[in-house]
């Protein structure tokens, strides 16, 4: 995979030259703000390992879930239990699933149960930017940052204007979807609305029987903001999931799955209030906000009977910042913050509501030197209710060389992750027992990437190398009668890698990206045994795009293959070994639309064009060859 990326980077290098010999001018990119911190920043003067994926890309490569954009970023692995819906994990930079916090309009969306969040919820619609980033990121953004941060920001309106859109489509596995969304505002306010059901027949994801396995999500989020005076805002968001997928359990002999009407349901609320003040010309800028989410999950199961839970999380937070900016060539910004945290969750197995609560003070620093050089660095103390108290730290620092196209990057820092309740208080009474005495788990990591760019930005490479260690980390440990309980291990996982993106734009309508990355992730040695791979992680991951615009731009196609080397899986089962290794694979999509007119677009898209059969979570079928085709009316 290696070799191909790079044979393709030469070819753009190749074709770049001639065409960029022809006069054409680089197409001029807006500047892109990021939150990599306490404050946003411009992405060229942040330090950190940052991927920006746009809504409007989403939309013109018709992806369905978020999940799907992600298998293209570096750095991650995403594995899908069966059909769209199914329960799916995002692990960043070999890390566990619970270990990259997802925030949806500035509202933690991890589940409070399990600690993850569950991406086969995240229909792609309705959204602005997505901001990953890469590293320990716990300074700035709590708990569960440990690998990561993937910050969803959804649409607001354009005020003094309306828009409204209205898309529907139809696909094999008997999938409809339609989404409708309105969106504008007048002098001094702005709101957003969108709403998106989709549903599925699925297809069977055990290879015994013929029954599919369907899936139901309806979506709706909104947003506002109105300005109380010149120098105060204050907006709103909110956000309803309510979903049913069918599942399949795994027989305990073989581990393989099997025809069942078993199903899970869940409905999931979040929502948030923020005020904004601005004063002393700008220079001093104050924000509170008060989020809260609710996620209440059911699950039927023919073997084990129902069972449900319900986890709520509250956040308030407030926060002021400084930024001196008279001094020449400099610019100096400091923050300090404080956030409020409880979390309660009931699960129906042990019949009573856990609750716990945490409090924190944040600092950080930002400065900009001579226009070149930007620092920032962060420390935060976390106390916790209900178990150890946690102190982290981070710095990162960026280098734009002068007359040189090229950008140092780098970031060093600590994280934590939290006990989940499950850990914490147990699962089923006299099965799977809770540990109360659990201490977070920890972390150092660091990176450092050089980013070039060549041909007035035609071509723009990046190249990141990263290493991270978990400590304290929480494992299950299994006891002589049959019982199981988690523990904090002693010893240390190790984590490193490379990260290799480019993009290329031809600007004669052909633009490429690639990515690649490199993981070594491996488990802690046990009683002086060797290290093991972590399962579902890959060594090798990459993806290829390649889209073209044409007939006055109205006219677009185009087509990605997205590459995920074999990995090691865990396997519950009498009779067979407790680890197999699932084959590597590579699915390619193609797809196109065309703009009827100003207001109406059709599309089109197949996903495993070549009907290849591969598993990413063992015992659990994938989708074949699908397809859809659809039509969309802005007015």
């Amino acid at each position: 995979m290696r070799n191909y990326l790079a044979g393709t980077s030469l070819l753009a290098v190749a074709f770049c030259q001639p065409v960029l010999a022809q006069d054409q001018t680089p197409t001029e990119l807006k500047e892109i703000v990021i939150t990599d911190g306490l404050t946003a920043v411009e992405l060229r003067k942040s330090g950190r390992a940052v991927t920006v994926i746009t809504g409007e890309e989403m939309k013109k490569n018709q992806i369905h879930y978020v999940s799907d954009a992600l298998r293209q970023v570096p750095g991650f692995a995403i594995s899908r239990t069966g059909s769209a819906g199914g329960l799916t994990q995002a692990r960043v930079r070999g890390a566990e699933g619970n270990h990259v916090l997802v925030v949806i309009d500035g509202v933690e969306v991890n589940d409070n149960g399990q600690g993850e969040f569950d991406f086969g919820s995240l229909i792609a619609d309705d959204i602005e930017r997505i901001e990953i980033l890469r590293g320990p990121q716990s300074t700035f953004w709590g708990a569960n940052a440990m690998s990561g941060v993937i910050n969803i920001i959804t649409k607001k309106g354009e005020r003094n204007s309306t828009t409204s859109t209205a898309r529907t489509e139809f696909g094999t596995d008997g999938t409809v979807l339609g989404a409708l969304s309105t969106r504008g505002g007048g002098e001094n306010f702005d709101y957003s609305l969108s709403g998106t059901l989709r549903r599925s027949e699925g297809f069977n994801i055990s290879d015994i029987g013929g029954e599919d396995d369907g899936d139901r999500n309806g979506t709706l989020n909104g947003k506002f903001s109105l300005d109380l005076s010149p120098d105060t805002t204050v907006d709103g968001t909110l956000r309803y999931v309510d979903r049913r997928s069918d599942l399949d359990p795994q027989d305990y002999d073989t581990a393989m799955t099997y025809d069942a009407d078993d199903y899970t349901k869940s409905r999931e609320i979040f929502g948030s209030i923020g005020l904004t003040n601005t004063a002393l010309d700008g220079a001093l800028t104050q924000k509170a906000r008060f989020s809260g989410n609710d996620i209440d999950r059911f699950n039927h199961s023919g073997a084990f009977g129902d069972s449900w839970n319900d986890g709520n999380r509250y956040n308030a937070t407030y926060q002021a910042s400084y930024r001196y900016d008279e001094l020449e060539n400099q610019v100096h910004q400091v923050t300090a913050g404080y956030e409020w945290q409880r979390e309660t969750f009931s699960p129906s197995h042990l019949a009573e509501t856990f609750s716990r609560n945490a409090h924190s003070l944040i600092g950080e620093y930002r400065g900009e030197f001579f226009d070149q050089f930007y620092l920032n660095a962060g420390a935060r103390q976390d106390w916790n209710d209900a178990f150890s108290d946690a102190a982290t730290w981070t710095v990162s620092a960026a280098w734009q060389i002068p007359d040189a196209d090229t950008r140092l990057h780098a970031s060093i820092g600590t994280a934590v992750t939290n006990p989940t309740f499950y850990e914490q208080f147990g699962y089923i009474p006299g099965t799977f027992i809770g540990n109360p005495n659990l201490k977070p788990e920890e972390s150092l990591g660091w990176d450092i990437g050089v980013e070039k760019s060549f041909f007035d930005g035609g071509l723009v490479v990046d190249v990141t190398y990263f290493k991270q260690n978990l400590e304290n980390e929480i494992a299950t440990v299994y006891n002589p009668d049959f019982t199981s309980s988690p523990v904090n291990r002693s010893g240390e996982s190790l984590r490193q890698g490379v990260e290799v993106s480019a993009t290329v734009d031809f600007f004669n309508g052909l633009t490429m990206t690639g990515a690649y990355t490199y993981t070594d992730a491996s488990e802690q040695m046990v009683a002086g045994g060797p290290r093991l791979a972590e399962v579902r992680r890959p060594r090798h991951t990459g993806s290829l795009n390649a889209a073209y615009v044409f007939y006055e731009n109205r006219a677009r196609v185009f087509a990605e293959a997205v590459f995920n080397g074999k990995m090691e899986d865990n396997v519950f089962a009498t009779f067979v070994p407790p680890r197999v290794t699932l084959g590597g694979y590579t699915v390619v999509n193609v797809g196109g639309s065309f703009k009827v007119n100003e207001t109406v677009e059709v599309f089109g898209r197949i996903d495993n064009l070549f009907d290849r059969d591969y598993q990413e979570v063992y015992g659990f079928n994938t989708p074949g060859l699908t397809a859809f085709a659809g039509v969309k009316a802005t007015f």
